[in-house]
């Protein structure tokens, strides 16, 4: 039987990503970590420490059909990585030495350059490498697990602050994350914009991929619309008709946005509405890739719609919760901007 190509390069390219950022979190405590640790901190102001930086050409320059970027930077994109430390843990190791360049490459490669990049539109990316817990410190005891994720949030938090301190001048500020990412943007958030002067600099909190209970935030509340500003966002994926026992099993009520009417009523919109997704081949929009649509705590989505989308058989679109609705999040980013710049 002679095999479509383009069928063999979307399943290639799932698989790929699939081995860069990991696929189920369990929701319980995610988002509580109260454990207090010295901690050794890094040095942001060298750039080695950074994986997107604009005093540094690295991935996150790459153009394609939805970037212009030549056009004049109005605001920031602080963004932080999903888990892609996801090997053998060796001698014990929980958190990943930012030194590792393999590491490194396998991130810049799948998150930086096929993440971050959805959200460059008329803005530049900060992207600092953090010492990410390991995949498996989702699946151990939250006592094992909190110092591994402490540890990777002091890092978020020193490149935050450096950030601030040596390259914010005053710009608008877009926080985006995805998976552990979110993990570490829910505390950064409630530590530095809730009840803080620096909420009034923020467009919008993309924090996706990860389980958002309801009551986390208290001052920061769900976008509605999508030209609000000043709130957050956040969506988990998966196949229409599928609910995973992890979401069964969620004793708490879930803040979902869909990506694709950027509200929180569960109508669902049609794949006509998508403006593209971007999967393995960065320079190549998919048009009309997935439709939308918020079931309880998750989203719904149609399989891709791409040639032989028949033998592609995965129900947990967690890989995808970006690259699926990436000209989506492309086009609302530049409408939240303009609306908080009150451009005509």
């Amino acid at each position: 039987m002679k095999i479509n190509k383009n069928l063999v390069f979307f399943i290639k390219s799932f698989f790929i990503y699939l081995c860069s950022i990991c696929l189920i979190i369990k929701a319980d405590g995610q988002f509580k970590i109260d454990v207090e640790k010295e901690i050794d901190q890094l040095d942001y102001r060298d750039l080695k420490n950074w994986a997107a930086h604009p005093d540094k050409k690295d991935v996150s320059d790459s153009s394609n059909l939805f970037h212009e970027l030549n056009g004049k930077i109005k605001a920031h994109v602080f963004f932080i990585h999903p888990t892609t430390y996801t090997g053998k843990i060796k001698n014990d190791k929980w958190n990943a030495d930012i030194d590792d360049e393999t590491l490194n490459n396998k991130t810049d490669m799948s998150s930086i350059l096929y993440q971050s990049t959805a959200f460059r539109n008329r803005t530049i990316i900060f992207a600092p490498r953090y010492r990410q817990a390991h995949i498996d410190a989702f699946y151990i005891s939250k006592d094992i697990s909190d110092p591994y994720f402490e540890l990777a949030y002091q890092d978020i938090r020193t490149s935050f602050e450096e950030y601030l301190l040596n390259y914010n001048n005053g710009y608008p500020i877009i926080i985006a994350s995805h998976s552990q990412g979110t993990k570490h943007a829910g505390r950064l958030l409630k530590e530095f914009f809730e009840y803080k002067p620096l909420k009034e600099k923020l467009v919008c909190a993309y924090i996706i991929g990860m389980p958002i209970p309801s009551n986390y935030f208290s001052d920061l509340k769900p976008c509605e619309q999508k030209e609000q500003t000043g709130c957050f966002v956040g969506w988990r994926t998966y196949k229409k008709g599928y609910v995973p026992d992890e979401v069964k099993n969620e004793n708490f009520k879930c803040v979902v946005v869909n990506p694709l009417s950027w509200n929180i009523d569960s109508v669902k919109v049609n794949k006509k509405e998508n403006e593209g997704g971007v999967l393995m081949n960065f320079s190549k929009k998919v048009p009309y890739v997935v439709d939308a649509e918020i079931h309880d705590n998750i989203l719904w989505s149609c399989k891709p719609d791409v040639p032989g989308k028949f033998f592609f058989t995965k129900k947990n679109f967690h890989i995808g919760d970006i690259n699926l609705f990436y000209g989506s999040i492309f086009k609302n980013v530049g409408t939240r901007l303009k609306a908080f710049l009150k451009e005509d």
